[in-house]
């Protein structure tokens, strides 16, 4: 989360972003360009120089750009390196979460879709240890680690998954499932909704997850996206999780604080 004058900047670049077009042309731009920040130093620290015009700033990633970008991509990496930001992070982190929004928007009416597809490959990669050993492999490079994902995922999922699982290999999260995971909570947030990790014993039916949805959304004031984990350590019952607030009505819940009255 941005704070200070990073929110502002932060703010000014979401205004530019286009909502049509080439979506996601211009988040795999915008995803190239928060890397070549991070990959150089010395352009990042003149980029979020407070001491230069901002005008100036922007003349500069334009001569750095030129016909590598979209014109809408150009657009926003412009006006975003014209503002202050509190810190110089924060600039290549605006880029880089801006352009999972343009990917988002890419799939229209399929963005539901590429929020489970995102959640769904997250959990693959915590339960599969030797797919999440290969991703974070620092021996091997990151066009190795995107052919891998390439291959893994081809056409089973959406291109806008694909393009948002490559990006987590960026390095700018602490791992690949802590990346894909923000990414679906600005996926949710663009559609309007919050995201709530739902733990069962069992799958949920059609019926039981559209009324459990229709709950949260009435306490929380919008739509909820589910995210539901089959775990049989719950037994029965069932907890769930959505920003800081945890309902557990687990019978594995009411067993714990069984036994801790009678023990204590």
């Amino acid at each position: 989360m941005m704070r200070g004058a990073s929110a502002d900047a932060y703010a000014a670049a979401a205004a530019v972003l286009p909502s049509t077009g080439d979506l996601g042309r211009v988040g795999q731009d915008l995803f190239g360009t928060a890397d070549l920040l991070r990959a150089e130093p010395g352009l990042r620290r003149v980029a979020t120089d407070v001491s230069l015009r901002g005008e100036a700033k922007a003349d500069l990633l334009r001569s750095v750009l030129a016909d590598k970008v979209s014109p809408e991509a150009l657009t926003v990496v412009t006006t975003a390196v014209a503002q202050r930001w509190t810190s110089g992070r924060d600039l290549s982190d605006t880029l880089e979460q801006l352009g999972v929004v343009a990917t988002v928007r890419s799939t229209g009416d399929h963005a539901h879709r590429l929020e489970d597809e995102v959640f769904a490959v997250g959990r693959l990669v915590q339960a599969n240890p030797e797919l999440r050993d290969a991703l974070s492999d620092p021996a091997r490079s990151r066009s190795d680690k995107a052919a891998l994902v390439t291959e893994l995922l081809g056409d089973k999922v959406l291109p806008a998954t694909v393009a948002l699982v490559q990006q987590s290999l960026s390095g700018s999260h602490r791992t690949v499932a802590v990346a894909l995971a923000a990414y679906q909570k600005v996926a949710a947030e663009v559609r309007g909704e919050g995201v709530a990790t739902v733990r069962v014993a069992r799958p949920l039916a059609d019926a039981d997850r559209d009324r459990l949805a229709a709950a949260l959304a009435r306490s929380y004031g919008r739509d909820v996206h589910l995210n539901v984990i089959v775990d049989p350590e719950v037994i029965g019952g069932i907890r769930v999780e959505i920003g800081d607030d945890v309902i557990d009505g687990t019978v594995s819940s009411r067993l714990d604080e069984a036994g801790r009255r009678l023990a204590g």
